[in-house]
Formats: C-alpha cells, structure tokens, sequence
C-alpha cells in the first residue's frame, strides 16, 4: 500500500521525482569516488557515466526515443533534460563571468579560449566527415559538440539540426567531458598543471567547464575556480563564433 501511494505520488510529480533520483545519483557518485578512488574519479564523471547508462537502459527497455524519460515515472527528465534547462544553465553561466576577470589571464589566457574553441571544434568536425558526415549544418553541430556538450546543442538549435545530430553532439560533449574529468589528475604534474595561471590556460583550452572543474577538483581544489573561469568563456566564445564564423568556414568546404 505504502509502495503504490509513494509510486502514485512520484508518477504525478515526475519533474520533482527527476531531480530527486539525480539528487540521490549524484550523492551516491561522489560517494563512491571518495570510498573507492580516494577521489582520483570525480563524482561528477561517476554520476555522467552512470546516467548514460540508465538513458540507454530506460530507451531498450521501452524501445522508446527519450532514454529513461520513456518510463512513466520517470517522464520528468525530459523536462529536467529539455532546452528550457539547458538555456537556463547557458545564461546562468554567462551571468557568472566577468571580463575583468578574464584580463587576469593575460594575453595567453584570452588565445587559449580561442585556440581551444577552435581545435576542439576541428576535431570533432574532421571525426563527423570520417563517420560519412557531409551536411555543413551536420558537421558544425557535432564540431561544436565537441567544444561542450551546451555549445552543441546550442548550435544545433540556431542552425536547424536534426534531433540526431543534436544527441550526437552532446554525446561528444559528454565522452570530453569524463575524459577531462579523470584525466585532468594524472597528467597535472607531467604538463605543469600545479598553479593559478596554468589552471587558467588549461580552462581555455579545455573548455568543459564540468570536466575541468572536477578534474581539478580531483587536482587540487585551490584551482578549480582559475580553470572554471576560463572554461566559463569558453563555452561562450563557442556559443558565438560555432554557428557564424566556424559554420561559414565550414559550408565553404563543403
């Protein structure tokens, strides 16, 4: 009885059941990052992969096309998940940076951000025309997925993406994210990653503000907020120049 009252209550509630279930998923993860990888794996990389896991689960399960949100109980995350949250996080980011800060980087902090925006959106156009991608419109949004999983999505939108090329975007956003996640502490002290200013440069040429964040969180704590800062332009500066300049360049050679 106290099962199917919990159960009515959570279906008619999806969107509070949604961030409940992440709230728990994301206490669990770092959870386990403490007690199991004494923090080397961040929680935020754990939580990632582990959503992934049940969004794939939830759409073989119902054989649906939203992930878990095809599940009644859990039809929440389609909101939780949609564009309104995703723009609302883009403008809460954006409200975060001040360009007074940025100047703290110096000269090598602002190419940095370029430089990253534009290698990483380079690789993941080049990987999209190895996958048989010959759409400009295909291929920018998946270049820019590969900046961060927002800018993706976020280009995909202005340019009129299919919803696939969208998800294919910010899977590559997600796939860099975890990646910086866990790698970010095992090549910090190879690459120098030990003060403020090289947590700057790394932010701008990495770029997830997610990834970088956890990864120096995992790092040294005292970085994350040079690195985030950096980052934090960066998934702007992608915003902008990944569905004009970059996708202009782009439908040239193509």
């Amino acid at each position: 009885m106290i099962v199917e009252t919990l159960e009515a209550v959570m279906t008619k509630n999806t969107l509070i059941t949604a961030f409940l279930v992440v709230a728990i998923l994301v206490w669990s993860s770092y959870y386990l990052s403490d007690k199991l990888t004494r923090g080397h794996i961040h929680g935020s990389a754990i939580a990632i992969a582990v959503g992934l896991v049940l969004a794939y689960v939830g759409g073989r399960y119902t054989d649906g096309t939203r992930g878990i949100a095809d599940i009644p109980l859990f039809a929440g995350f389609a909101i939780m998940g949609g564009a309104m949250f995703r723009d609302f996080a883009i403008i809460a980011t954006a409200f975060g940076a001040n360009l007074d800060e940025l100047k703290k980087a110096g000269f090598i902090g602002g190419v940095s951000v370029v430089t990253g925006v534009v290698l990483s959106f380079t690789v993941g156009a080049v990987t999209a025309v190895a996958f048989g991608y010959s759409d400009a419109v295909a291929i920018t949004t998946i270049g820019a997925g590969a900046a961060t999983y927002i800018v993706g999505p976020v280009t995909g939108t202005a340019l009129g993406a299919d919803s696939d090329v969208i998800a294919l975007s910010v899977a590559a956003g997600l796939i860099k994210s975890i990646l910086v996640m866990i790698g970010t502490p095992l090549v910090a002290s190879r690459i120098g990653l030990t003060n403020p200013h090289s947590a700057m440069i790394y932010g701008g040429l990495m770029g997830t503000t997610s990834g970088v964040a956890a990864g120096l969180a995992a790092t040294d704590p005292k970085l994350v907020p040079y690195g985030a800062m950096t980052a934090t332009f960066y998934t702007g500066i992608g915003c902008l120049i990944a569905p004009s300049a970059l996708f202009l360049v782009v439908r040239t050679f193509t």
